[in-house]
């Protein structure tokens, strides 16, 4: 496809695109809220000091390029970070995350859709020294109104999988000469490049997965520590960043265990003498918060909430209308966002999401960095190559579905001396990886910050 003909799609899709945007402010109503920004209206630089773009799509990315941009950052005091995302909880979770950091030198915008008139609005009003677009967001024309603009573009932390690589062949040139464009790609393994390769770039780095070089917060993980003693010490098993339809698979998995232990149990500890087991649900998106808690009520699940956890230690548990002794407790949803080391470091076992039906997975290393064992379905393949090494490494379990998923749960809170050792190789296996930021930053160099000169290339 010419770039010409990809940009009369955009245009012939515009009524449908802000229609998506509408449609979606009914969970969200942020979606609402900075329409000028989609078109490349508001918001520009007013001094010359040199300028980091970072464009984030949504929490992942803006997560994992943290320790990047406190690299790039500190190269120049005087610098400024401009960051953009396309959705409204990639936008809260950048300025949780950088906003009291670097304070006046810190913006957020949203990354202009790619139509040409509003991607070069965008840079002609900020005039970064240096882009930097995470993993595998190469928009044409964009890459194309840099290049016209003099401003250097890389892609960072890329990952490529099998799917992702038939999809970009079918777009042929545009593709490719959106790769081309980029002064810098840096792939995160070397099956990444490969792919890469197949799809016309020629010069690939291979740096790692910036994901591993992103330390949990110490303030996170005291506080999942509290959560777990608040509700009276059970064995917590967290089903993290779940996605839509996962959440009941699980929750009639983890029901129908019980069930059976209960048939089952010789004693007031049950068989495997473990007396109490908690859920943690924690959904991936937060517009689906309520939702999931109706299906956990509709199951007759005694449910407590995020809100809860944090309650002076001599108040009394509330569970949605009334109080209730902590360790009547069945569940618990966590519908808070930015609190993922929280939930990892109150958990004894996480069966990841996105993994259970076929949406290639969530991040699995921040868990393995907490050192709690993981449990993986069969869908990984956003983090293939991770989720392999993961299992090999002994840090990480695959199974077929959710049912699998529980019960291997429920094996390893029977089982403290193997729980105990996957924490220790999950801890070792993030640790190991690490290394990937300076990488990434010795390939950036030749752009930042010497990019006050003005940009450079090859």
């Amino acid at each position: 496809m010419s770039r010409a003909l990809y940009t009369l799609a955009w245009v012939l899709v515009t009524p449908l695109v802000m229609l998506y945007l509408l449609w979606r402010s009914r969970r969200q109503p942020e979606y609402r809220a900075h329409w000028a920004e989609r078109w490349g209206f508001g918001g520009g630089r007013a001094d010359d000091a040199p300028l980091l773009w970072v464009h984030a799509v949504s929490v992942g990315e803006t997560r994992a390029v943290q320790p990047l941009v406190a690299a790039l950052m500190a190269l120049d005091p005087s610098a400024r970070l401009l960051l953009t995302h396309m959705t409204p909880t990639g936008r809260d979770t950048g300025a949780q995350l950088y906003a009291q950091r670097y304070g006046e030198r810190f913006a957020q915008v949203y990354l202009p859709y790619d139509y040409p008139c509003a991607v070069r609005r965008f840079l002609a009003a900020w005039r970064p020294t240096l882009g930097v677009l995470m993993e595998t967001e190469l928009w044409p024309n964009l890459c194309a109104a840099a290049v016209s603009a003099g401003v250097p573009l890389a892609a960072v932390n890329v990952r490529l999988s099998e799917r992702s690589l038939g999809r970009g062949a079918r777009w042929g040139r545009l593709i490719r000469d959106a790769l081309a464009s980029l002064v810098r790609v840096v792939a995160q393994t070397p099956d990444d490049a490969r792919r890469l390769h197949a799809l016309g770039r020629h010069e690939v780095l291979v740096a790692g997965n910036l994901k591993f070089d992103a330390t949990p917060s110490a303030d996170l993980i005291a506080r999942g520590h509290r959560w777990h003693a608040r509700l009276g010490e059970p064995a917590v098993v967290l089903a993290a960043s779940t996605r839509d339809g996962e959440e009941s698979l699980l929750l009639d998995a983890w029901l129908a265990a019980r069930a059976e232990r209960l048939a089952a149990a010789r004693g007031p500890d049950g068989p495997d003498g473990h007396p109490r087991r908690l859920l943690v649900v924690v959904p991936r998106h937060p517009q689906r918060f309520e939702d999931v808690a109706a299906e956990m009520r509709r199951r007759g699940l005694a449910l407590a909430r995020r809100a809860q956890l944090d309650a002076e230690d001599a108040e009394p548990m509330r569970v949605e209308a009334g109080e209730i002794d902590p360790e009547a407790i069945d569940a618990v949803l966590g519908d808070s966002m930015g609190e993922m080391a929280a939930y990892y470091a109150a958990a004894d076992v996480v069966i990841m999401g996105g993994t259970l039906l076929p949406f290639g997975g969530q991040n699995l290393i921040e868990a393995c960095a907490v050192g709690v064992p993981v449990i993986l379905g069969p869908h990984t393949y956003n983090f293939a190559d991770a989720a392999e090494q993961a299992v090999a490494a002994g840090a990480a379990l695959r199974v077929a579905d959710a049912r699998e998923a529980v019960h291997a749960a429920r094996r390893l809170l029977a089982d403290p001396v193997r729980r105990a050792e996957m924490g220790r190789r999950a801890s070792a296996f993030a640790t190991a990886h690490r290394g990937a930021t300076q990488r990434t930053v010795d390939a950036l160099s030749p752009w930042w910050p010497a990019g006050r000169a003005g940009p450079r290339t090859d």
